[in-house]
């Protein structure tokens, strides 16, 4: 169950997980959680670990050791100018629909995005914009300033416009098709 409360963390991300929401997912009694947690706590504690488990905000979150910081900054250096096609995805993302939650870019994206926003953030290509009035009170995204010098525009405004395929003229397509019924 150690394992399990481990992954359970992993996929929580940011946001955490309380400890009623791992007794209600894996059916046990908050002492039963509470005495996995503490074993779970003291095997990061060990200098061989990387991560820590941490108890914020009224939830448990895996953090990063602050003594390994400098080589976790290495990672994320500014100075690094390429950007991954997934920031890209997400940068485009949060400049056409922002400002947005991580959750809503998650929803367009089908896939987790927690470590392309701390990528961002810590790069200086987006800022928290407030919370949501959602549960949980999420937050909010925007793109700044140095995207729009990373990208040479004077404003948000001068993006590229999308091109929108309506799906009715891709059916429309399809009924004139050659395989129409005559």
């Amino acid at each position: 169950m150690k394992a399990v409360i481990e992954g359970l963390l992993f996929l929580s991300g940011d946001e955490g997980i309380s400890i009623d929401e791992i007794c209600k997912i894996i059916d046990k009694d908050t002492n039963e959680v509470k005495e996995l947690i503490k074993e779970l706590y003291n095997d990061y504690e060990d200098n061989s670990r990387g991560i820590r488990l941490e108890y914020l905000g009224e939830r448990f979150k895996l953090t990063t050791k602050v003594e390994h910081k400098e080589y976790y900054a290495k990672l994320v250096n500014e100075d690094n100018n390429t950007l991954s096609e997934s920031s890209l995805e997400v940068l485009a993302i949060i400049a056409y629909s922002g400002p947005i939650t991580r959750i809503d870019i998650d929803n367009i994206r089908g896939v987790n995005s927690s470590y392309i926003v701390r990528k961002l953030l810590i790069k200086g290509l987006i800022e928290e914009n407030g919370r949501s009035d959602a549960p949980g009170k999420p937050r909010i995204y925007k793109v700044t300033n140095k995207f729009l010098d990373y990208f040479g525009l004077g404003s948000i405004d001068e993006l590229p416009k999308l091109e929108v395929n309506d799906d009715n003229d891709y059916e429309e397509d399809l009924f004139k098709s050659k395989y129409q019924e005559i």
